[in-house]
């Protein structure tokens, strides 16, 4: 005879009532000794719940029905991930030539030439000057 636990089915809404009431804040500990399940398996389910949404729990027959739909729909969130990503390397991207170009003019001051050969210094090298007079 063996003595392992036969394995325990919860519904959907039992899973999703654990999951809105754990998100919502109630302690971990507390709540899978309350329901008499695994604190890891309450983790579990909000993992799955985040990822998936609201039909995370529904049964495999539904899951096969509803496939197409969910496929479509990671797709767009995949896109919309994908949008928000290049965006944001843009944005970096345009930063970074920002501050290239400001590193490159600290190193290099910018010396300007005017119709006569003559050129002006910054205001730093002619106080120099000046004390030099």
């Amino acid at each position: 005879m063996s003595l392992r636990k036969s394995r325990r089915f919860f519904s959907e809404e039992f899973k999703l009532d654990a999951v809105k009431r754990f998100i919502a804040g109630e302690g971990a500990t507390a709540l899978a000794h309350e329901l008499g399940i695994l604190r890891k398996q309450l983790y579990e389910w909000k993992d799955t719940y985040l990822i998936r949404g609201e039909g995370a729990f529904q049964n495999r027959s539904d899951i096969l029905v509803s496939g197409a739909r969910s496929e479509r729909r990671e797709l767009l969130l995949a896109r919309q991930r994908i949008a928000e990503l290049e965006r944001k390397v843009g944005k970096q991207e345009m930063e970074i030539d920002f501050f290239v170009e400001a590193l490159r003019r600290v190193k290099d001051p910018q010396k300007e030439v005017d119709g006569n050969n003559v050129r002006r210094c910054t205001s730093s090298s002619k106080s120099r000057h000046r004390k030099a007079d």
